[in-house]
């Protein structure tokens, strides 16, 4: 006997609540509207970092966006003596140095950070000597632990990942941008779409035996 339409939907409807719970990491984009930007002539930072990362709940799997340019920088680090000083220490492994890679002033950059660490997490910005992190471009987050890391932030390494300068390199500061790999927060609407769509078919198939 074919199974009953009461069957079909009860089925499709955990479907949808395992696709739902699998589309439950964010993406938080700092500052909001404001961005993650610092005036030098009034030396001010564009928002109040700290009250905005205040109105927010962080889980692992998440990502910070950064709305900014090449005139900051974004420091990660779950060192809170290196936040507090306002300076990123290159020899510490928990300390991390984001940029596009370029070298023109100014230039507009979009930098993801996934969170893939529970407890505090620290950011701020160095250029200036400081300056700017003296000056607002900080904040500290408490990342909770949620649905847990996503498959693809939980294989090793973790990003975010520093390739090791090859012998014919010359030898420079570690600067990375962490880009949102397949199947994290930004991918997870397309992935909700897949399932919804396999399932239908399967039904359509049902019909016909």
């Amino acid at each position: 006997m074919a199974p009953s339409i009461a069957a079909y939907l009860t089925a499709f409807s955990l479907l949808i609540t395992t696709a739902a719970a699998a589309t439950g990491y964010q993406n938080h984009t700092v500052g909001g509207a404001a961005g993650w930007s610092f005036n030098s002539t009034t030396s001010t930072s564009a928002t109040n970092y700290s009250s905005w990362a205040a109105t927010q709940t962080f889980d692992l799997g998440d990502y910070l966006i950064f709305k900014t340019n090449s005139n900051q920088t974004v420091i990660q680090t779950y060192n809170k003596t290196s936040y507090l000083r306002c300076t990123a220490d290159d020899s510490d492994n928990g300390t991390f140095v984001y940029d596009g890679g370029s070298g023109r002033f100014g230039q507009a950059l979009t930098i993801d950070v996934p969170l893939t660490i529970v407890g505090p997490n620290y950011f701020f910005s160095d250029a200036g000597d400081g300056v700017q992190c003296q000056h607002g471009m900080a904040f500290k987050i408490n990342v909770q632990r949620g649905l847990g890391l996503p498959p693809s932030l939980n294989q090793p390494p973790p990003p975010p990942y520093i390739e090791p300068p090859g012998p014919d390199t010359a030898e420079s500061p570690p600067f990375t941008v962490a880009l949102p790999p397949n199947g994290g927060a930004l991918a997870s609407g397309v992935n909700l779409r897949v399932a919804v769509y396999g399932f239908a078919a399967v039904l359509v198939l049902l019909q016909f035996q």
